[in-house]
């Protein structure tokens, strides 16, 4: 198991960070430019990744002012879980920690841990700027 994360500080109460990571229209907002043909609903996002793959994820596990858990709902490249652990740091100041676990061959491990990386570093700093 391959693990890539990233966390970052927000100046908001942990209750608008989790309302707004708790909707998956909202992570439109957090992707990179390689990223196209989104389409949402609150629980669902599809897109495809420029060059690599076409991808569908579905929220499977919401712990309120907590964690957001998701999954790939079709064939995925491999094996993936992202996750969104929020912790509340007192004065309207939220702990946002962006969690990538993928099942990745060596093959795999040295040609995507890169990018997958630069995913992670990106929507944890996209998450800042667009709340904070």
């Amino acid at each position: 198991m391959t693990i890539i994360q990233n966390s970052v500080e927000i100046q908001k109460p942990i209750e608008a960070v989790y309302a707004f990571l708790a909707d998956m229209n909202n992570h439109e907002q957090l992707m990179p430019d390689n990223i196209y043909n989104w389409s949402s609903t609150a629980d669902e996002a599809h897109f495809t990744i420029k060059n690599m793959a076409k991808l569908a994820l579905k929220i499977s596990q919401r712990v309120v002012n907590k964690e957001i858990i998701c999954m790939p709902i079709e064939d995925a490249p491999f094996a993936l879980t992202l996750r969104w652990k929020l912790e509340d740091r007192g004065t309207n100041t939220t702990g946002a920690t962006f969690i990538m676990e993928a099942e990745l061959n060596m093959m795999m491990k040295m040609m995507a841990s890169g990018p997958l990386q630069k995913l992670v570093d990106h929507q944890v700093n996209t998450l800042k700027n667009t709340l904070g």
